[in-house]
């Protein structure tokens, strides 16, 4: 059996830490140190020797409690490895997470699944479509409603731009549904600003905008790439733009142009019906992910956050 460490931040090799997420069998973008680093700073982690498997620790602190909990812009952690895993070292990992945090929530990865029953699991859904099929056979198993809204946008005169103002579509967010998530503030679209830039500088993010024949911007989107996956991290989209079908249009247009590739677009989501509705309109399959929850919390507020 491999060795567990816990590692504090400051002792954390993150040359080692990102050659294990890239070699990984399940690397994601959210696992490497710059992501963590602009989510979370000061992560920690359990690492076992020589790198070959790693969990990252995000974790926060309120009223003396330090606690375990997923970082916005983060769907799934838990544990990478360069080596398959087992249900079993799954939960060896999630045992040798010091005491010292009292409450947590972390999302698991896809991978990762646990053995017995001591922890607490919510499963999660995210919506995952293959793009190694011709361009053709993947549109034949859109969802009816997608194919009939696709003619219909196609006869809109959209633009696609592959080149567009990060501020301009964090913007579009902001005025519509943004208007309405109200745990988001100010420090968090400061997060994703940095994300954006630090994933442009590594060459891994995809900008895709759509506007109408006036210029007008109707929707946009970020995509970041990895380890054989694209995750759909971020977008926005007008009144004027669901009306004309610009997200579908959008979403299609990066379809063909990734067809035939040996890659994985996540649509990242949902758990919302409606959300997860229009995902599995391109043919994308549900995929669980686990939360895996522990209270060592003081008895009164193990009661409160049972």
């Amino acid at each position: 059996m491999k060795n567990i460490s816990y590692v504090p931040h400051h002792a954390i090799d993150k040359g080692r830490w990102d050659d294990c997420i890239r070699k990984s069998f399940n690397g994601m973008v959210y696992a490497y140190s710059w992501y963590l680093d602009i989510t979370c700073p000061g992560w920690d982690a359990l690492i076992t020797e020589n790198y070959v498997s790693v969990m990252p620790l995000t974790h926060g602190s309120k009223m003396g409690i330090t606690y375990l909990y997923p970082p916005f812009f983060i769907q799934q952690l838990g544990v990478f490895s360069v080596d398959k895993l087992s249900a079993d070292e799954v939960a060896r990992f999630l045992e040798n997470i010091p005491s010292k945090f009292s409450y947590w929530e972390i999302n698991l990865n896809v991978f990762n699944k646990i053995a017995g029953d001591k922890y607490k699991l919510k499963p999660n859904l995210t919506h995952e479509l293959d793009l190694i099929e011709d361009i053709a056979v993947i549109r034949k198993n859109y969802s009816e409603n997608h194919k009939r809204n696709l003619k219909k946008a196609l006869g809109n005169n959209l633009v696609l731009h592959k080149q567009y103002s990060h501020e301009e579509i964090i913007a579009l967010f902001r005025s519509d549904r943004g208007a309405e998530v109200t745990v988001w503030n100010e420090n968090h679209y400061d997060i994703l600003r940095r994300l954006l830039q630090a994933a442009e500088a590594r060459g891994c993010l995809h900008v895709r905008a759509v506007t109408d024949a006036n210029g007008q911007l109707l929707s946009g989107a970020f995509f970041m790439d990895s380890n054989g996956k694209v995750i759909f991290l971020f977008s926005g989209n007008s009144a004027a733009g669901k009306t004309q079908g610009a997200m579908l249009f959008l979403i299609d247009a990066f379809i063909e142009e990734n067809a035939q590739r040996n890659l994985i677009l996540d649509f990242e989501g949902s758990n919302n019906p409606d959300l997860a509705r229009f995902y599995r309109g391109f043919g994308a399959k549900e995929c669980v992910y686990l939360q895996a929850r522990h209270n060592r919390l003081p008895w009164l507020l193990k009661w409160y956050k049972k």
